[in-house]
């Protein structure tokens, strides 16, 4: 009983084992195998193979054909068989030449990179070369001097100086005239002299080929400037001369004429070359403003046409130039001074033209001292308002080749276009050149009904009134103070 229960436990166990491990040599051809599952074998049933050696393939493999649809079967019709040598051999000529192709790419590739290397290596040395030059020439020009003349000076040269002009613009501007060899050689001379700091805008004339260090000494000494004429307050545009001394009192043409010499030679423009200039009918070339045009050429004495246009100031002239060229020069500059002023807007209360305003204003600065200008403007308005008479001296003087504070009775009695005695209204040009202080008096006058004036002391008191009576009472006064005689009065 023992052995039958034992053998049957053994058959069993062998008809399990041979369940679970069919040994047959045709694995994988057994029909009843391919329809059964196979069992998930464990992890711990697998042994660690460390004898097998790996196959490396391309990094980037090329996709494989997508198989070609097969052709319909009949029904019946068996596939066909591809024995494993045959698809062997396929598969291994396939991979040859994936693997070729894409070594070739791969070789192109790398010569293509070769090639860009080559070109972005030559481009680098090019430029490499060519600032490693620049930066050479730079060096050698910095080291060395700057182009310099050895001297003497030549002949003078004018250069100007504008208003905000930097010791570079100065530098450049002395190479452009031929007076330095180079604006480097000044820079240098002139970043060594402190005086550079005090030089005025204006007109110098240097002498042409002077060595860089002369040229800023004479810059800054002052002695090469030329060009530059002082205008005062109530300076006429010709020579007076003193009745009692015959002293002369220069004009405007006279100080211009000074101060255009240059040179040791004294090279100028004359005195008569600016009186023929002055009375040209090209009044545009003269600069001329439009406002005062037509009054200008209605002038009876073209040597006074161009009276009270050049304004009293500090102004600077290219003395190279023509005596026409440097009246515009100071008549343009005049202008825009008097423009400044709000002269073309200024005649609104006193109805006067702007002309008419440069003529008010120029009587009042021949008459009146500073702190009386608003009261002599206001007689001056007040007059033209009545249709009285100025009956001003200073108009009779104007005229006059010899002049004396008071006038004659002859000579009040001349009829001229200036002459208030002899005429209503304002001369017919300016008298002298004007203030900015007397162009605002006659702006703005001082309110007051006076019609009359008077100076009365030597100390120049002048006294105003509104009645003639009080006026002839003041004049006596003045008689007494010894400042009129009997055949004088005041204004």
């Amino acid at each position: 009983m023992t052995d039958r229960w034992a053998r049957a436990e053994e058959r069993y166990r062998a008809r399990e084992a041979d369940r679970r491990y069919p040994r047959r040599d045709d694995w994988g051809l057994d029909p009843r195998a391919s329809r059964e599952e196979p069992e998930v074998p464990e992890w711990d049933d697998f042994d660690d193979d460390t004898n097998v050696i790996p196959r490396y393939e391309d990094e980037f493999p090329e996709p494989e054909p997508e198989p070609e649809p097969e052709p319909p079967r009949r029904v019946g019709q068996r596939p066909p068989r591809a024995t494993p040598a045959g698809r062997g051999r396929a598969r291994s000529g396939a991979g040859r030449g994936k693997r070729s192709r894409i070594a070739s790419r791969k070789a192109a590739e790398r010569k293509r990179r070769r090639r860009n290397m080559w070109v972005v290596a030559a481009v680098f040395a090019l430029l490499f070369v060519s600032a490693a030059g620049f930066a050479g020439y730079k060096l050698m020009g910095s080291l060395a001097p700057a182009e310099d003349f050895a001297g003497p000076a030549g002949k003078p040269v004018v250069v100007q100086v504008h208003p905000g002009d930097t010791a570079t613009e100065i530098a450049e501007a002395m190479h452009e005239r031929g007076i330095v060899a180079s604006s480097e050689a000044f820079y240098e001379a002139a970043v060594q002299n402190a005086g550079m700091n005090s030089v005025q805008p204006g007109f110098y004339a240097i002498g042409e080929r002077s060595p860089a260090a002369d040229a800023v000494a004479a810059l800054v000494g002052g002695k090469s400037r030329v060009g530059n004429v002082v205008v005062s307050e109530g300076r006429l545009l010709h020579d007076k001369h003193d009745v009692s001394t015959g002293g002369r009192y220069d004009g405007i043409y006279r100080k211009i004429a000074d101060a255009s010499c240059v040179g040791p030679e004294r090279k100028c423009v004359t005195y008569e070359q600016l009186d023929a200039a002055g009375a040209s009918l090209d009044l545009a070339a003269l600069g001329v403003p439009q406002w005062a045009m037509q009054a200008v050429m209605d002038c009876p004495d073209r040597a006074r046409q161009l009276e009270g246009l050049i304004a009293a100031g500090t102004w600077d002239f290219d003395p190279s130039g023509t005596p026409q060229q440097i009246l515009k020069q100071l008549i343009t500059a005049s202008v825009q001074a008097y423009e400044a002023t709000g002269l073309l807007q200024s005649g609104a209360d006193t109805k006067l033209s702007p002309y008419e305003m440069l003529i008010a204003a120029s009587l009042v600065e021949r008459e009146a001292k500073p702190e009386d200008m608003g009261k002599v403007a206001r007689v001056i308005v007040n007059r033209l308002e009545v249709g009285q008479m100025l009956q001003f001296d200073s108009t009779v003087n104007y005229t006059l080749e010899t002049t004396e504070v008071a006038t004659t009775d002859a000579d009040r009695a001349a009829v001229t276009a200036w002459n208030t005695y002899a005429m209503e209204g304002l001369p017919k040009t300016p008298i002298a050149a004007p203030s900015v202080a007397a162009l605002r008096a006659v702006e703005k006058p001082e309110p007051g009904p006076w019609l009359y004036f008077v100076t009365v002391d030597k100390q120049g008191t002048t006294k105003f009134t509104d009645s003639y009576q009080e006026h002839l009472r003041l004049v006596t006064q003045a008689q007494r103070s010894g400042i009129l005689d009997s055949s004088r009065t005041g204004g």
